[in-house]
């Protein structure tokens, strides 16, 4: 006979959305990790698919209460709740939010059942706001996974500073992407075939940016230098290399920057030195046009913990990121792999000299330390907290709520 279900809260697909990807891949692995049990997913409306109930409706003030009763009614074993700001932020007819209130009220609601909580956001320099909601949410909840540990010893530096007790129910649990999506060099032309670059005269190597285009990835970076770059490693090497650019739009509100990317994109591919391809970075295919690039630079300027990299990290590519960069930089020092850069001088250096350097492609492409299952680190993590549920059960702070 079955066991209760475990039931997890979040965006889910076909939503363009991060955390609806990484649900969808999470919910997999826990499924596999958990055989006598359902994984169900309760999703905001625009969620689909077998097992997951879209009754997250945020137009509604109150929005929180069907989840409620929702989980109620099924009952759940554990509920593992992903959070991100956006996610759960009620504006009401003047486009005033309420700071997340309903996400509290939830929580709150839901406390007969032990809640794992999965913050995706949390700045190692937390505003007045986000450290007060930590602090609230980490009351609410049985356990609180962070993806770094930077995260959690700046925490107790904050909370300390505030004279607030830190949390004693926080654990790290890296962010993670699949293991089993790895693809030989000799299966790289049916990649290419799969989505058509055979038929553009893409060059043999080719440097990728990949994934969700939006203004804080910051793709304007290498494109405005991209045409030097190609021009100096021609001289050096006599080789070509193209810069496949691949994605898509998620917020409307970076529209602006994502049709100039575009366009400069295209004109680079009029000159023979770039592609651009649009598709939706989720799945299969996240990895797959990943996985045919000889390696990846991933700019950004705004990035709490990175989805992009935890997958280039999984597929064992060589890749270059901006430092410092909260969980950018702590994702590539752990895991002793991928080149960091501070200017753009120094970017273009480093795009040189991993094309130019196949040893040091081969080196950053195989770190010492990379998890040999990322994603199953996730799933690991939830399992090692829902075996010790009872033993965990609100142990921070039990004196009172603010």
């Amino acid at each position: 006979m079955p066991g209760n279900p475990i039931v997890m809260i979040s965006s889910f697909p076909p939503r363009l959305c991060g955390i609806a990807t990484f649900c969808e891949e999470a919910r997999e692995f826990i499924q596999k990790a958990n055989p006598d049990r359902e994984v169900l997913v309760i999703s905001h409306t625009d969620g689909a698919g077998e097992g997951v109930f879209p009754i997250i409706d945020m137009t509604r003030s109150d929005w929180w209460k069907p989840v409620a009763d929702k989980i109620e009614e099924l009952d759940p074993y554990a509920v593992h709740v992903e959070h991100e700001y956006g996610l759960y932020e009620y504006r009401d007819p003047r486009g005033i939010g309420d700071g997340n209130a309903g996400f509290i009220n939830l929580l709150e609601a839901i406390g007969g059942a032990p809640i794992v909580l999965e913050p995706h956001t949390v700045h190692g320099r937390l505003t007045d706001f986000e450290a007060d909601f930590i602090f609230k949410v980490c009351q609410r909840s049985h356990v609180v996974l962070f993806k770094c540990h930077y995260q959690k010893w700046r925490l107790d530096w904050t909370f300390h500073g505030r004279g607030w007790p830190t949390p004693r129910n926080i654990m790290v649990v890296p962010h993670g992407a699949r293991p089993d999506k790895r693809w030989a060099i000799s299966e790289i032309p049916e990649l290419r075939r799969q989505f058509g670059l055979d038929a553009v005269d893409l060059a043999d190597h080719v440097v990728g940016m990949i994934g969700w285009i939006q203004s804080n990835k910051r793709w304007d970076i290498l494109l405005s230098m991209w045409e030097d770059i190609h021009r100096e490693i021609k001289e050096q090497s006599g080789q070509d290399w193209d810069l496949l650019a691949a994605g898509a739009m998620r917020d409307p509100n970076h529209r602006r920057d994502y049709e100039e990317w575009k366009s400069e994109i295209q004109l680079l591919a009029r000159k023979g030195l770039a592609h651009y391809h649009e598709f939706i970075p989720r799945g299969d295919d996240y990895y797959k046009m990943m996985a045919l690039c000889d390696f990846i630079v991933l700019p950004s300027t705004d990035e709490t913990q990175s989805g992009t990299l935890a997958r280039i990290i999984a597929l064992n590519k060589p890749y270059i990121t901006t430092a410092p960069m909260e969980g950018l930089t702590a994702q590539t020092l752990e895991s002793e792999g991928g080149l960091l850069f501070t200017t753009k001088e120094m970017l273009k250096r480093k795009v040189i000299k991993l094309a130019l350097d196949e040893r040091l492609r081969l080196e950053t492409s195989l770190p010492v330390h990379v998890s040999e299952d990322p994603l199953s680190a996730v799933v690991r993590g939830t399992g090692k907290v829902l075996e010790n549920l009872n033993r965990y059960s609100k142990v921070l702070i039990k004196s009172r709520r603010y």
